[in-house]
């Protein structure tokens, strides 16, 4: 259970001074983004001292901008802007706007470490939603829950997240629950289906716990596991491992890995004569998919987290806007996103009804957000949600896509399975 407790400030201290050292000789500076607004530097509390409502209320979103993980992380900074605008026009906290800042953490961990530095100790923020990967989340987690700031994960699906600490928690449902409905769904397609074969990409956390899953549902499922193949997220040549999956004739191929990397393991598949079933897992849980395996991303299967469907108030705001911006329908990491700061947004509200944030202490501020956002229920592009006492989230509906392209094979959709 989240216990959230003072701790000792002097190893605080030690530790976030050895963390931003390290950072520093590391890696080179991660590049920042931050929304037009402005304001003063708060030094005791949110918004600075004396501040009143022109004085936005910084909270912070880390996911990757850059990098072969930018196809999702970009998704992540269009639902985080959304949200802002979205609450802010409505009055912010209680007339107060909030301001997203954005930093850019890459694709690896020492990128969300410097990115997570940099939010607590320079932007001040009262929370942070991210990183956009599981595997940088369990380097960077570790920073803000010894600063005891409150996280929200957009998209760390692996086992174990929540468990970091006490200030992590996820508004994206964990791999286990979500993965299996995607094996059912190839089933329902081919009853037939007998051999299966898996990929995974061996240097992502998320990749790896989330192969986990599906090789246990195959099994559990009577299924033969005829071939797991392992690649890297930055390999572009599958070749190899596409070659040897086929020779075992599958009928269904799980992929487990980004985008990018995903995309292009697709491709080559079918290049080379694959004609089965492919399930895709959460990494290609993007359109930006359809430019990388194009008119041969058709009829891909993936497991959902959020529908654009999905009928409230708030997810068809967050759908009308995302459309009339981008022309298309929102994914579902543009979603959870806006469902992290949505969650900090009502949190914050909540605690103003108690005591005036404006004349809260920033360390303070941090503690009662973590506290409050835990116990509370959202309506969300995603559902109803809440959280569990350790911070895992709570979320009822869960969907299955299958892409489909167009007939030029430069724009697809994904169509959700009833």
């Amino acid at each position: 259970m989240k216990n959230p407790t003072t701790r000792p400030c002097a190893l605080f201290v030690t530790c976030a001074s050895l963390l931003i050292g390290c950072s520093q000789t590391n890696t080179p500076q991660t590049s920042t983004t931050v929304s037009t607004a402005t304001s003063p530097s708060p030094a005791t509390s949110p918004q600075g001292a004396g501040a009143a409502n022109s004085a936005a209320i910084p909270v912070g979103v880390g996911v990757a901008q850059t990098s072969n993980v930018a196809l999702l992380g970009q998704e992540q900074v269009a639902g985080a802007k959304i949200a802002e605008k979205y609450f802010n026009d409505r009055g912010g906290v209680d007339g107060t706007p909030i301001r997203v800042v954005l930093q850019d953490t890459g694709g690896d961990e020492q990128g969300a470490i410097n990115a997570f530095n940099t939010l607590i100790n320079q932007d001040k923020v009262v929370g942070i939603v991210g990183p956009t990967l599981s595997q940088q989340a369990f380097g960077a987690d570790p920073i803000a829950d010894r600063a005891q700031v409150p996280v929200l994960a957009p998209s760390n699906t692996a086992k174990g997240i929540p468990q970091i600490g006490d200030y992590v928690a996820r508004v994206s449902a964990p791999v286990a629950v979500v993965a299996p409905n995607a094996v059912k769904a190839a089933l329902k397609q081919n009853p037939n289906i007998k051999k299966v074969a898996v990929f995974f990409a061996q240097n992502d956390a998320f990749s790896k716990s989330e192969t986990e899953t599906f090789q246990k549902t195959v099994k559990e499922m009577g299924l033969e596991l005829a071939t797991v193949q392992k690649f890297l997220t930055t390999d572009t040549d599958f070749q190899s491992q596409a070659t040897n999956a086929i020779n075992v004739k599958p009928d269904l191929i799980i992929i487990s890995g980004l985008a990018a990397d995903g995309g292009n393991l697709i491709k080559q598949l079918r290049e080379l004569g694959y004609k089965g079933v492919i399930i895709g897992g959460n990494g290609l849980n993007t359109s930006n998919v359809f430019t990388v395996c194009k008119a041969l991303c058709d009829g891909v299967l993936i497991a959902q987290a959020y529908s654009p469907e999905y009928q409230n108030e708030v997810n068809k705001a967050f759908r009308d806007a995302y459309r009339a911006q981008f022309k298309k329908e929102p994914p579902q990491f543009s979603a959870q996103a806006f469902t992290g700061v949505q969650v900090f947004v009502e949190s914050l509200k909540a605690i103003n009804a108690q005591s005036k944030i404006s004349e809260t202490p920033l360390a303070q501020l941090r503690t009662k957000l973590n506290q409050q956002l835990l116990i509370g229920k959202y309506d969300t592009p995603l559902g109803e949600i809440s959280f569990t006492p350790e911070g895992e989230i709570n979320q009822k509906d869960f969907y299955v896509a299958r892409i489909k392209m167009d007939a030029d094979g430069n724009n697809g959709r994904f169509e959700f399975l009833k």
